[in-house]
């Protein structure tokens, strides 16, 4: 499997885990005191599914298959697993620190994946994809921090 591949396969698992960590966050902040948070948690939800579509169309392209699901090892260190404890509570400010760590894991993924031998035109979208999610953690961390 070509580099392109392996790393397509790795950040499509990571905004797997980002799409439903921040549509599971959005939909616990939804009814509380921060349903603001909810809106922005859920259009990070989207730019996470665009995102994913956006490698496994290229995979697609490239003949490569790069929509299948990691091993269940690989899933229990995804950085969006401790969003579910969070989850079990109605504190928004740990919703939103387990966003926080979610995409502290999702920025180290896609750092990475820039160091590995990429082709050009998936470096090209790697590095913007990075790009976006370094935003989207300084946005919820600017939630947080603004709690």
């Amino acid at each position: 499997m070509s580099d392109d591949a392996n790393v397509a396969k790795e950040l499509v698992e990571t905004l797997k885990d980002g799409e439903r960590g921040f549509a599971s966050a959005a939909e616990k902040l939804r009814d509380s005191d921060r349903a603001e948070w909810a809106t922005t948690l859920q259009r990070l939800a989207e730019q996470r599914a665009g995102f994913r579509n956006e490698i496994v169309a290229m995979g697609h392209e490239y003949g490569d298959d790069v929509d299948e699901s990691g091993s269940a090892a690989a899933a229990l260190h995804r950085g969006w697993i401790s969003l579910k404890d969070a989850l079990t509570g109605d504190d928004a400010s740990s919703v939103l620190g387990a966003a926080v760590t979610g995409e502290d894991h999702a920025v180290s993924e896609y750092e990475k994946a820039e160091k590995a031998d990429l082709s050009a035109g998936f470096r090209a979208v790697v590095a913007r994809q990075h790009a976006a999610i370094v935003a989207a953690r300084d946005e919820v961390k600017a939630l947080q921090i603004a709690d």
